[in-house]
């Protein structure tokens, strides 16, 4: 469970009533990213070889996005959560998804600006075309 604590606010109710990115945020964030394999991920593109790999880090800024979570406003076993549901953030607030407008579509745009900043040799050598 992702503590509101780690964002910098006590008294918060994990992602419930959250607004606002972190602002003027220093120092790390301990929010459960598993740093072991994020490490192996990077190390594993540099050392791909003949194949070339894109490593597109989003880690850091998507842990900034506390307002980017669905809260109670999420769906349990294909139901919108009732009323009472919603009153009890504490229980139901889905903090681990990331399902509002805003970062998975910051995702795509900066993979969308990655693909299409490849040299255009590159880019069909990457999809089998000859150029």
């Amino acid at each position: 469970m992702i503590s509101p604590e780690a964002w910098g606010n006590p008294g918060g109710v994990r992602c419930a009533k959250e607004d606002a990115p972190v602002q003027n945020w220093h120092g790390p964030l301990w929010l459960g990213t598993d740093w072991d394999m994020f490490r192996a991920a990077r190390n594993a593109s540099r050392a791909a070889g003949r194949v070339p790999v894109t490593f597109v880090d989003v880690t850091a800024m998507s842990e900034l996005r506390k307002d980017g979570h669905t809260s109670v406003h999420t769906i349990r076993q294909g139901r919108v959560l009732t009323p009472e549901q919603q009153a009890d953030p504490a229980t139901y607030a889905d903090c681990i998804h990331w399902c509002l407008p805003g970062v998975p579509d910051v995702w795509n745009l900066m993979l969308y600006a990655r693909i299409l900043s490849r040299p255009p040799a590159a880019a069909a050598a990457a999809a089998g075309h000859v150029a």
